[in-house]
C-alpha cells in the first residue's frame, strides 16, 4: 500500500507497559508510532501474500468480466501452420 493513500485514524487498545515500550522504540529508531504499526502491517502483508499458495488454474478466470471470460478458450488451435491459412484465404475468397 502507497504512503500517499488516504490516512485513517485507528484505535488500538494494549497493554501500557507495551505502549510506553513502543513508543521508546519509535522515538529511539527516529519515526513515529504509526509509521512502526505501519510498516509492521505491511511487512505483514506481504508475508501472508508470499505465503500464499498460488492460486488453481480456474480462480483466475473468476476474477474476469463476463465479457473477457467469454472468450477465454477462442483462441485454442494453435496447432495451425500456414497452409491452413492459405486453404482459409482460397476458400473465403471464392
Amino acid at each position: 500500500m502507497p504512503e500517499s493513500s488516504p490516512r485513517t485514524k485507528l484505535t488500538l487498545r494494549l497493554d501500557r507497559d507495551l505502549i510506553e515500550a513502543a513508543k521508546r522504540y519509535a522515538d529511539e529508531h527516529g519515526t513515529s508510532l504509526s509509521r512502526l504499526v505501519a510498516g509492521y502491517f505491511r511487512a505483514l502483508a506481504r508475508q501472508m501474500e508470499a505465503e500464499r499458495p498460488p492460486q488453481a488454474e480456474e480462480d483466475w478466470k473468476d476474477r474476469l468480466s463476463p465479457w473477457t471470460r467469454s472468450l477465454v478458450g477462442l483462441a485454442r488451435g494453435a496447432d495451425l501452420d500456414e497452409e491452413d491459412y492459405y486453404r482459409h484465404l482460397e476458400e473465403k475468397h471464392r
